[in-house]
């Protein structure tokens, strides 16, 4: 049994923020839901409006929060590149500074491309449709300031492909840092068991940096 957390989701409005919220309290947990327009009718919810641009809002938000562990669940379409690496570099001076655990809801293109190590999934045209090249190349750069940041507890979760809602089934697959696909051939996940496989994570830390999971 699994000693309850005190969990800070900031994107927690968002299809996998609020998914990760809602299985963090089915399992006990307490969630501190960061977004700018947070909503609960939930006793272990705590809404907390915040705007994840503004670095001062989030060190004000989390230095009093008694968390655990902070989910960074924010995802920008079209693509901001500045903004999310901005939020989490925010996310990571703040929890250095209170030692907390950083778990990051990434990008698949941040993923290598399998039986091609040296070629990302942002970079593969075979994955990544020149349209979503500025989404997948944001997802990458924010993997790229986490492996930058001085702070040493920190996980970068990346999806499948597809991530879209679905099921919940707690069934997955966990691999590294290299592009995984289902039993159908797809590379996909529900996000409710995206979820399902973050607060796997905060309560039995992995020992990879980077991993990714998929459908079982």
């Amino acid at each position: 049994m699994t000693s309850p957390l005190t969990i800070a989701v900031l994107g927690a409005t968002g299809m996998v923020g609020s998914r990760i919220t809602a299985e963090a309290t089915a399992r006990g947990h307490r969630v501190l839901a960061l977004a700018r327009k947070p909503a609960s009718g939930h006793p272990s919810v705590t809404p907390v409006p915040l705007d994840a641009a503004d670095p001062d809002a989030v060190r004000r938000a989390l230095t009093d929060s008694g968390a655990h562990a902070v989910v960074l669940a924010v995802r920008t379409y079209p693509a901001d590149e500045d903004f999310l690496v901005g939020a989490t570099r925010a996310v990571l001076d703040t929890a250095a500074g209170l030692g907390i655990r950083v778990l990051v809801i990434g990008g698949a293109g941040a993923l290598r491309t399998p039986g091609s190590p040296d070629l990302l999934l942002a970079d593969n045209p075979a994955y990544v449709p020149a349209e979503l090249r500025p989404v997948a190349a944001a997802g990458v750069a924010q993997l790229d300031a986490c492996r930058a940041h001085a702070h040493p507890d920190w996980t970068y979760l990346s999806p499948p492909v597809l991530l879209e809602p679905g099921a919940r089934t707690a069934r997955y697959r966990r691999g590294t840092d290299t592009l995984l696909t289902a039993p159908d051939g797809r590379s996909w996940i529900s996000a409710e068991d995206l979820a399902a496989a973050a607060v796997d994570e905060l309560e039995h830390p992995g020992t990879e940096r980077h991993f990714t999971v998929v459908q079982a």
